[in-house]
């Protein structure tokens, strides 16, 4: 009898280790900076599931791989195979964008009456976090593992003055992979004077595999009745505007596509209908054809929505060509120009306190 007992118990663990597999984790060298400095390349992986790359340099998912429902394994997001490409010059691919994502109008906002004075490296506006913001900056990588699957942890020290932020500003960053084969991504940060800090992540989901043309077949449904208009420079005037009626509005499953034209472009803020203070789901991205889907899970206000409006084919990796609106920007993050808003949720970070962020990627097949 115990005997029987003792194996049924065994074959039921084998059973739950054979349906909970192990997240593969692995490191090597990427490249080497200018300065000599290495970037570290980092591998998470649940075989036949789901494949994620990151490097140090500015936290960049370089790639995420995945099946579609028949099996078919492609990178889903705009990337480049080597450093040199990503030293060049890119818009934001897949890195941790701040120390404040989006937009501040005119390079100029007021921290505690204190007036502070960024770069205006978009038009005439500050833009995620100036002209070497964290995208450019080379973060310390540790992996790690947990009871739920393994990942990477980017640390690093914004020096008070880095791009005219007041602060020196300790920021972590966790990736995750689970066994569930989502992308959970974790940031922290304080610091020793008022500052202003709101980050997110960058990346640009081409459900379609990238280089496969365009996702403007691609079907998009946000949980968000608001959103925050600008003028043609993308600054949010302070408004919160209902999406119905409009060409903006998600709510219910659209073609990225079926009203591009009308909106000139998606590259705006959603306020997002957050029912509580937790992780809830923001936003759907389905491409019905192939059946991969990605879930939007944050705890963020707003999600910045952009469709890659200036990708112009100038940019590539090998035969892969990112031509306009070859990728999605789903940014979990606060609302754009805050700091010229005071009914926006502000961005302030006070000594004492501590900045968190929690968004995840869920991908699945349908």
């Amino acid at each position: 009898m115990i005997r029987t007992l003792i194996g049924a118990i065994l074959l039921a663990l084998l059973q739950a280790c054979a349906h909970d597999p192990r997240v593969e984790l692995s490191q090597k060298q990427f490249g080497l900076m200018p300065d000599g400095r290495p970037v570290d390349e980092f591998t998470l992986a649940l075989p036949g599931q789901l494949s994620v790359k990151l490097i140090s340099l500015g936290g960049i998912v370089t790639s995420i791989t995945m099946p579609d429902r028949e099996g078919k394994e492609e990178d889903i997001v705009l990337g480049f195979a080597t450093l040199p490409s990503y030293l060049a010059g890119h818009p934001y691919f897949g890195c941790i964008t701040g120390r404040v994502a989006n937009r501040i109008a005119n390079g100029r906002c007021t921290v505690e009456g204190k007036e502070l004075v960024l770069a205006r490296n978009n038009n005439a506006h500050h833009l995620h976090g100036g002209e070497r913001g964290f995208d450019k900056q080379l973060w310390a990588g540790a992996r790690f593992r947990d009871e739920r699957g393994a990942g990477v942890v980017f640390t690093r020290r914004s020096p008070h003055g880095e791009e005219g932020y007041p602060g020196n500003l300790d920021c972590e960053v966790r990736y995750l992979l689970t066994t569930k084969g989502d992308l959970e991504i974790h940031y922290e940060a304080v610091t020793d004077k008022p500052t202003l800090v709101n980050l997110t992540h960058h990346s640009y989901f081409a459900l379609q595999g990238r280089g496969n043309g365009d996702v403007l077949d691609q079907e998009l449904m946000l949980r968000a009745g608001r959103y925050t208009p600008g003028g043609p420079e993308l600054v949010p005037n302070g408004a919160i505007a209902n999406v119905a009626g409009t060409p903006f509005d998600f709510a219910d499953y659209r073609r990225i596509g079926e009203r591009i034209e009308a909106a000139g472009g998606y590259d705006l803020n959603y306020a997002l209908d957050h029912e509580g203070r937790g992780v809830e789901l923001a936003a759907v991205l389905l491409h019905r054809k192939n059946g991969r889907s990605l879930e939007v899970w944050t705890d963020q206000p707003g999600l910045q929505l952009y469709t890659g409006n200036f990708l112009d084919g100038s940019l590539r990796d090998g035969p892969h060509v990112y031509g306009k609106h070859a990728g999605v920007c789903l940014e979990a993050q606060r609302f754009p120009d805050a700091p010229h808003h005071p009914h926006f949720p502000s961005l302030l970070l006070r000594p004492g306190e501590t900045y968190r962020q929690t968004t995840i990627y869920k991908f699945r097949n349908r």
